[in-house]
Formats: C-alpha cells, sequence, structure tokens
C-alpha cells in the first residue's frame, strides 16, 4: 500500500437511477480544474451502476458519450457494475436486447472485464487494473462485478414471487465471507482463532459507532454547508448591499476589447467584422444591447476574479447568431480566439473564461454543469437551451437536484439555467420555457406578506426565477449571481426577438453608478398617476408588443406598465408601491403565453396578497389580459399566432372591460 491518504467525496443521489452520474463527472472536471490537474492525475471519478439500470438507462449513454470531448472530459471514469442478474423482478431477457449489460459501454471504446462477486481475489485483481489502465492511459474501464442478491431487492421483499429457481439456488450457497473464509483455512492463511477474533473485534467495531451515533449531538445546517466550501460563508454580509454596478471605465475597456482582435492576420468573416464593429459602435455612444450587455456582466466578473463556464448547444455562437464569443479564422482550420479571455490590460489579471458547445443532449450536459457548480462556488456556471422548452429532457435534474437539492441535501448550487422564451410565431415547439412549472416548484408562499429584507427573501428562496426585458436588468442579474453571499440556481428566460430589436438597449449609465438589478421596472411614460385608469403587469418581451401599442393608441397618460423582472421570490414591496401609487386604477396581467401556463397563476394570488397588506376597496382585484387556455404551448400557423395578439392588445387596451 502507498500509505497515502485519499480523499473521498460521495454524491447525494436520488432514487432516479443513474441521474447522479453527469454530476459526479461534472464534480471531477471542477476539482480538476481548481487543482490545476488537466491530466486527471490527482482527481478520478468512480460510478457504481446496477445491471439493469447500466443497460436501460439513456443516461448512462450520454455520460458515456462524453468521456473524450474537450469541454467534458475527465481523462477516464471507473465504472463499476453490481450485476445482480436482475432488475427488481425483471429477467435480464426483458430488460435487455444485448448480450452484456455493459455493452453500452462499448461507445467509449474502453475495456470491460467480467468477473465474479464469489471470488474476492479476482475482483481485487481487476481493480487493480483498472486503476492501472485509468491511471496510465486516461481513459474508461468498466468492471462487471457478477453476482446476486441474497434476499432480492430488499429484505423485505420476496423473490421467489417471480425468480423461483434462481432463489432456490441462491439459498443453498454460502456467503461471500464464508466461502473466502474456508478457502484460507483450507490454503493455511488463517486459522480458526484469527476468525473468530477478527469477526468478533469487526463487530464490536459496528456495535460502538452504532451506539456513538445514537450520542450524536444534533447537526446544525450550517455544519454541512460549510464542508464542501470551507471559508465560503465567513464573514458573510446577510444584510447589507449587493453591489453590482461596475465603473464606466471597466465598462468601456471590456467593450472594447470585444469589439477586436488584435492579430492582424487572423481571417475574420465579414458577417463577424459588421458585429464587431456595430460592438465598437455601441460602446462609443455609452449603450449595450444583449449580446454586449452579457459580455459586459462576463467580462466585469473575469476582471473581478470569479471564472465563467458556459455550455449547451451551439452557445460559441448562440442559436441565433448574436453571441459570437469564439470567431474562426477562415483560412485556418480550427484556429480561434475567444476575445472575453483578452479583456485585462497590462498590469491587470483576469480569470479564465469557458465556452463549450455540448453535444446535443439536455439531460446530461445540464446534469454535468449542476455538478460543476456544486463543486465551486467562485465559477459561473451556465447551461443554455438552444430554445428554453428543450428542458424538458433535463427534467430529472432540474427536480431532483436544481430545484430541491438545498433542502434535501444542504447543498447549494448556483447554476444559471439560460432558456430561450417568447411567443413570436414559432410554433408551439420554440415558444415556450415553460415558466409556470418552475414557479410551481417555488418554494414562495403567495399567503405571506414578507417583511424582511430583499436579501433575506432572497437567501430563503429554492431559486430565483425572473424573466428580463433589458439588457442592464440582465447584466445586474448575472452578476448579482456572483456578489451574493450565497448560491441560488437562477432559473432566466430569455429572449430571441429583443436580441436585435433597437428599443431594447441600455445605456451606459444604467450599468455604473449606483444603479443595481430592479425587481420591477416602473411605468417609463405616464406623468400623473392619478389620471392612470389601468395598471397592465407584465413580464418580458410582451413588454414591448405593450408599449408598442398603447403609444399607437395614446393611452400613455391613461394606461400604466409595469414590468414584474424577478418573478421569485416575488417582489411583495415593489408591487404594494405600485398598487399604492396608482391607486385609482384597475388592475390587470397581461401575457403572451396561454391562460393556464405561463405567470397567471403565480402573480394573480401574490398580488391579491398585496391587495390586502393595502388594505381600501375590497372589491379591488387583479384581471387576466391574455391568450385563452390551451393544451399545446403555442399556435402552430404564423396567421393564428398574429390573431391571438390583436385579441389579447385589443382587450387590454379597451379601458371599459
Amino acid at each position: 500500500a502507498s500509505k497515502k491518504q485519499v480523499e473521498i467525496s460521495i454524491c447525494a443521489n436520488p432514487s432516479h437511477l443513474e441521474a447522479v452520474n453527469p454530476l459526479v463527472l461534472g464534480q471531477v472536471r471542477s476539482e480538476q480544474e481548481q487543482r490545476n490537474d488537466p491530466q486527471g492525475r490527482k482527481v478520478v471519478g468512480i460510478l457504481i451502476h446496477g445491471d439493469a439500470a447500466y443497460a436501460g438507462q439513456g443516461i448512462v449513454y450520454e455520460t458515456h458519450h462524453q468521456t473524450d470531448l474537450p469541454g467534458y472530459t475527465t481523462h477516464g471514469t471507473i465504472h463499476i457494475v453490481l450485476n445482480n442478474q436482475i432488475g427488481f423482478t425483471t429477467d435480464p431477457r426483458n430488460s435487455r436486447s444485448s448480450e452484456f449489460c455493459t455493452d453500452v459501454a462499448k461507445v467509449s471504446d474502453c475495456p470491460i472485464m467480467h468477473v465474479n462477486a464469489d471470488a474476492p481475489e479476482h475482483a481485487v485483481h481487476v481493480a487493480r487494473v483498472a486503476a492501472e489502465w485509468r491511471a496510465t492511459w486516461h481513459r474508461d474501464f468498466v468492471i462487471d462485478l457478477i453476482g446476486y442478491r441474497r434476499y432480492g431487492h430488499n429484505e423485505m421483499d420476496e423473490p421467489m414471487f417471480t425468480q423461483p429457481i434462481m432463489y432456490k439456488r441462491i439459498k443453498t450457497l454460502p456467503s461471500v465471507l464464508d466461502k473466502y473464509t474456508e478457502q484460507l483455512r483450507r490454503e493455511g492463511v488463517i486459522s480458526d482463532e484469527f476468525t473468530k477474533r477478527n469477526t468478533n473485534a469487526y463487530m464490536k467495531l459496528c456495535e460502538e459507532e452504532f451506539t456513538m451515533a445514537q450520542n450524536h449531538p444534533e447537526s446544525k445546517i450550517e455544519h454541512w454547508l460549510h464542508t464542501l466550501w470551507p471559508g465560503f460563508y465567513e464573514g458573510a454580509n446577510l444584510n447589507g448591499p449587493v453591489r453590482t454596478a461596475v465603473d464606466e471605465e471597466t465598462l468601456k475597456q471590456i467593450g472594447e476589447a470585444v469589439s477586436r482582435v488584435n492579430d492582424p492576420d487572423f481571417a475574420l468573416h465579414r458577417g463577424v467584422v459588421k458585429l464587431l464593429e456595430q460592438r465598437a459602435e455601441f460602446t462609443k455612444t455609452r449603450q449595450a444591447d444583449w449580446s454586449l450587455s452579457e459580455k459586459l456582466a462576463f467580462g466585469s466578473l473575469l476582471l473581478d476574479g470569479a471564472e465563467v463556464r458556459l455550455s449547451g448547444q451551439d452557445v460559441e455562437r448562440g442559436t441565433f447568431s448574436s453571441r459570437h464569443d469564439v470567431l474562426h479564422d477562415q483560412n485556418v482550420d480550427q484556429r480561434t480566439v475567444v476575445p472575453l479571455n483578452h479583456v485585462a490590460q497590462e498590469g491587470q489579471q483576469q480569470s479564465k473564461y469557458t465556452v463549450v458547445n455540448s453535444p446535443l443532449q439536455e439531460f446530461g450536459v445540464l446534469g454535468f454543469e449542476v455538478g460543476f457548480s456544486i463543486s465551486t462556488p467562485d465559477t459561473l456556471v451556465m447551461w443554455e437551451a438552444q430554445f428554453g422548452d428543450f428542458c424538458n429532457g433535463a427534467q430529472t435534474i432540474i427536480d431532483q437536484f436544481i430545484c430541491a437539492g438545498e433542502s434535501k441535501w444542504y447543498r447549494q448550487c448556483g447554476i444559471v439555467l439560460l432558456l430561450p422564451h417568447g411567443y413570436e410565431g414559432m410554433g408551439p415547439e420554440h415558444s415556450s420555457a415553460r415558466p409556470e412549472r418552475f414557479l410551481q416548484m417555488c418554494n414562495d408562499d403567495e399567503d405571506n406578506f414578507p417583511t424582511g429584507s430583499l436579501i433575506s427573501q432572497l437567501q430563503h428562496a429554492n431559486w430565483f426565477v425572473a424573466n428580463c426585458s433589458t439588457p442592464a436588468n440582465y447584466f445586474h442579474i448575472l452578476r448579482r449571481q456572483m456578489k451574493l453571499p450565497f448560491r441560488k440556481p437562477l432559473i432566466l428566460f430569455t429572449p430571441k426577438s429583443l436580441l436585435r430589436l433597437p428599443a431594447c438597449r441600455s445605456s451606459f449609465d444604467d450599468f455604473s453608478g449606483d444603479s443595481e438589478f430592479k425587481w420591477i421596472i416602473e411605468d417609463q411614460r405616464t406623468t400623473d398617476p392619478e389620471s392612470v385608469k389601468r395598471v397592465v403587469f407584465c413580464s418580458g418581451r410582451v413588454y414591448y408588443d405593450l408599449d408598442e401599442e398603447r403609444v399607437k393608441r395614446g393611452l400613455e397618460n391613461e394606461v400604466a406598465i409595469v414590468r414584474v423582472e424577478q418573478l421569485a421570490p416575488f417582489p411583495y414591496q415593489s408591487v404594494y408601491d405600485q398598487l399604492a401609487l396608482y391607486s385609482n386604477a384597475d388592475l390587470a396581467w397581461c401575457q403572451e403565453e396561454h391562460k393556464n401556463m405561463g405567470y397567471w397563476s403565480f402573480i394573480r394570488p401574490r398580488v391579491q396578497v398585496s391587495l390586502d397588506q393595502l388594505g381600501g376597496d375590497s372589491q379591488r382585484h387583479i384581471v387576466y389580459k391574455g391568450r385563452p387556455c390551451s393544451a399545446s404551448t403555442a399556435a402552430g400557423h404564423k396567421g393564428t399566432h398574429e390573431m391571438e395578439k390583436r385579441n389579447f392588445l385589443e382587450k387590454t387596451f379597451t379601458l371599459n372591460n
């Protein structure tokens, strides 16, 4: 033995078979990067599987498929399949088409060794081979440990119901311990006295540890939180303001850095040249569109010392060709430059920006990024869905780890989900990120008007859900993720058409000075609250449709439009203030999503709680203005989409209804 100490970290694992696999690999990759271990010599992942799940769960293939990808490799994982030759009550002939349960591993072209679990020395030998193989070649290795469950699925089960012949045979077999002990006795390796002494010593140890556990003082949540990120929570100010603004010189520095390529021999695509010129013009005129605001957020965090990691399908260029964080030389294959990694000026330091085009996965890739985020609080980790509704494919990760991970296991996670969302006539598969699902899973209590600070609301939330309508608010909420003294997941519905909408731009004034993230954005046009007849609350891109229609109808002084930028935790106090300001106006919620989707069912009771807090007219309530209920998320025909839009705009601005 080497006598070296080995640190073992066990991932929290739900009952959803194999779902934890990509999280383990994400944590391994994060630990390797933190320890400057580019070859994976210091950190290795070990995944333990069941035979039926290994063959049956698609996430196994997804994680094997990541093994050699530059953005996801961990330089080899050791897979141990505990092959019980049965899946609960299902025989192998009904649970897989392949001869071996491990055949799925052939996708990563790795060794697969089958070994008898009743032969401990053989099993140890194979384990040593696996360790040496992985250390030498940095490739996956699979051990198929073939055995059985003596009592069936668990001690309360009755396997004779479904596998009577198999379990009649198992009942006649000695245990592995008895079998190996007898072998060592025959070989003269141990004596009866040795066996008795060591067996008694081990049983005594187990009893002592069990008794000690019974007398252990009550554990506190902070004890669990502090174990993974030592020192992170020390000195945290849970009452102070969270500063996210950046001085204008830094904004200018970042804007100029992402608007050029310093190598004169680097041949850019003419479309990219035009894009860089546009970025430079934005910087010169002190304004930012959505793409530039993202770069300002990333670049400022890099200069602050935080790392940034973004992955997902086609994120380097961006699904809608707006990001272009990786620029390609048009004459030299695979020659690229990432401007955000060249923001620092002479005498400055900056952290690393990693942007990774992922394989065509949701489940495996999001799981990997969650694992990466859990391992370090010092990296802004983001996963972007190609379209928001594609997160459906990763629902297990969202439900089991992101939504409830802190509640179940006291493990905080700062993962950001960027989910393109918006109804623009693209049909049912490319419109909705299903905000209603995320809002339903919030622990925000609709009957409780909070009295604590805003940061206290954030601290007690299981995650944040937001739909920003301005580039500046997008900038601030990304920076807030890293400036908070704790970590929470952020579910962020991001725009599509707003990426290039001229009205959707922000002045540098909104990024600097005393600027900060706005939970709501108050009306920008109304000058006299007393003259307002209707207040329309909304969220996201629909604001621009509403504002355009309001101006067209000349209702700037009669209709106020208030944008709810952060939906959860809900901005109770800010909404209360708006209700008090427009005390004579009727109230409407307008959304482009269908009535049984989107935000309405979440918003309605929370606005009512704010009204109750306000007192006064008990008949005052908020009404719905939007598309009717539907089974499909969106219309499949552009003409139908436009007709629905005209209808809800008409209802919103007809003031006598």
